[in-house]
């Protein structure tokens, strides 16, 4: 009965989980990374969109754009429209046209666009966060409050068409959703884009389609291309009379900026990490619209349902089932989960594709684990002694042997030590942020952890900015003094990589001393029942510690018992006999410069 009502709990657990997940969108980024892999799928089918690009070249040729005569705009216009046989359907200006300059300009272009009468400019609207009281007593924000409307100057106004410009970034801060119109107070706006839109359908006789929108004005819609997919033509080209007009005939041309530093690029979800141009946005948007690609999102209540009904028929089968036809339950209803998103995005729908899938896996990994733990159970010695070794070669004996007794106490072993310190690391510390000292201190720490590991050798314990290693040491390792020298060597050699690569990130260098010793110390477990640490002691590790600490920058010392036993073997130049603290006699000290090869 108990068991039985465990159960039941995690059930509802389980579902109550799922529905918070799914109802309250607390996954929306990650989600929207996954949904924009599957759903947005980049093709651009409609050649009748074509963008006249203020690029580089052009800002090259006629000076910024804030410093522009309106002879340029009307004159784009002119050529455009030369032959009405050749005109475009709509030309589509994504720049803002709304202070008087000087007025021939300004007079020229308002003329050209009403002899086009295909012409529709740019409205920029200011919206600001709005704080309301309603009619039941509670607060609530609108964040597109409209406070302000910037239109074309007067003479363009009166004979243009307008929509507005702005763009909407969706929670995440990527643009995947588009706006068909607004309400200011006065009028009712449409977008650039449904404006656009909208004439182009009525040039060519076709119905205007307004799409499903969603928080009354906003629509989502599938990008058809990434930046540079649509036809570009450089503005001053068009000018220049090097481009046919015949090649804009019956088209939708969209003139905007395209170049870096003009501040219209934005985050959208066909492309993360790369930035699109607004003018391309548009040309998207209106692709959308005439290809049908829109969508708006489904309920979040009937979608945690859904979600949550499906994660608590799994579980169920997941009680009752083994890992292998488990995992290929879990794997088909991801994969199932998947095709019905494509289903429902096809047919104007766009649900989430992370909630499900993680929920899933969740309840997966619980019982292939919770399972897996009841095994482990019975090796409970082997656990607590994972928890209390951290030499790889421990580890592997544990997991070899499973009966590894941990007990308290050590052995006399012959052992090689090495100990490896940063020097001038304390002055170095005190003039950099605590963030680069950690990242300085984390790549020596790989550097020593890495070389240390290749030759055979435990990695003991990190002191601060030093690092202690043994070698033959809690077993039998052939070769070991050898193999401590040729550590020493490695990490010698890696931080001349180390330092330059600090000195051009942090203008800051590093170097290491490093000391070698060999003899006899007891390897073994130090500490109490609850904690133990895995250590060795001893005249022999001492003396290893003052062999370093004697060490210069970039220095290897080795006391002359390791020279003896590889002498044949390394390069190394005599020292003398040095003071050791702590000791009373001086040691003879070597200093290793390579390998005999």
């Amino acid at each position: 009965m108990k068991e039985r009502m465990v159960k039941g709990i995690r059930l509802l657990a389980v579902v109550a989980l799922t529905f918070f997940l799914c109802y309250s969108q607390c996954l929306y980024s990650f989600d929207k990374m996954i949904t924009d892999q599957i759903y947005q799928a980049p093709s651009v089918t409609n050649s009748a969109i074509k963008i006249i690009a203020i690029d580089e070249r052009t800002i090259q040729t006629y000076g910024d754009i804030s410093t522009w005569s309106r002879e340029i705009p009307a004159q784009l216009v002119e050529k455009l429209n030369a032959d009405p046989e050749n005109a475009p359907a709509v030309i589509g200006f994504d720049v803002m046209y709304v202070t008087e300059k000087e007025a021939e300009g300004d007079e020229r272009f308002a003329r050209a666009c009403a002899a086009a009468g295909n012409v529709v400019t740019a409205v920029n609207i200011v919206m600001e966060d709005k704080l309301s009281l309603q009619d039941d007593g509670s607060l609530s924000v609108d964040n597109m409050h409209v406070k302000l409307v910037e239109y074309p100057y007067a003479s363009l106004k009166e004979v243009a068409d307008y929509g507005f410009a702005n763009t909407t970034q969706d929670r995440d801060g990527y643009i995947r959703f588009g706006l068909w119109h607004m309400e200011t107070g006065e009028e009712e706006i449409l977008s650039l884009s449904a404006r656009v839109y909208q004439r182009y359908c009525e040039k060519l006789g076709m119905t205007v389609q307004q799409p499903k929108l969603v928080s009354g004005n906003a629509f989502g819609f599938t990008f058809s291309g990434k930046s540079g997919g649509y036809e570009v033509i450089s503005l001053c080209d068009v000018l220049d009379g090097k481009i046919d007009s015949r090649v804009f005939r019956g088209s939708i041309v969209l003139v905007g900026a395209y170049a870096p530093g003009m501040q219209d690029s934005y985050n959208v979800a066909v492309q993360r990490g790369q930035q699109m141009y607004g003018v391309e946005i548009h040309a998207n948007i209106i692709e959308a619209m005439l290809e049908e690609k829109t969508f708006i999102p489904v309920s979040p209540m009937g979608y945690a349902l859904a979600v949550s009904l499906i994660a608590a028929v799994f579980l169920l089968i997941a009680r009752k089932i083994k890992p292998i036809p488990l995992t290929a339950v879990l794997l088909g209803v991801i994969g199932l989960n998947v095709l019905a998103g494509k289903l429902l995005y096809s047919r104007g729908y766009s649900v989430g594709m992370a909630e499900l899938p993680l929920v899933l896996i969740l309840i997966y990994l619980y019982q292939v684990i919770a399972g897996y733990l009841r095994e482990v159970m019975k090796r409970r010695k082997v656990m607590d002694a994972f928890k209390k070794y951290v030499a790889p070669q421990v580890v592997e004996e544990i997991s070899r042997k499973g009966d590894f007794q941990m007990i308290l106490g050590g052995e006399n072993r012959h052992i090689a030590v090495l100990f490896v310190d940063i020097r001038g690391f304390t002055p170095m510390s005190e003039s950099l942020q605590p963030e680069q000292v950690v990242e300085i201190l984390n790549e020596y720490l790989t550097l020593t952890t890495t070389a240390i590991f290749k030759n055979g050798g435990t990695l003991d314990k990190f002191i601060g900015d030093a690092t202690m290693a043994v070698f033959n040491a809690p077993f039998d390792l052939d070769d070991y003094i050898y193999r401590a020298v040729c550590t020493a060597l490695d990490i010698a050699s890696g931080s001349d990589a180390l330092e330059k690569k600090l000195m051009a990130r942090f203008g800051k260098s590093v170097s290491f001393g490093i000391g070698v010793n060999c003899g006899p110390a007891v390897v073994g477990n130090i500490g109490c029942d609850f904690r133990m640490d895995y250590t060795a002691i001893g005249d022999t590790v001492n003396t290893a510690a003052r062999l370093e600490s004697n060490a210069k920058r970039g220095q290897i010392l080795i006391s002359s018992d390791v020279y003896e036993a590889v002498k044949d073997r390394i390069e190394a130049s005599e020292i003398g006999v040095i003071p050791l603290k702590g000791k009373k006699d001086g040691a003879l000290v070597y200093e290793v410069h390579g390998l005999n090869v």
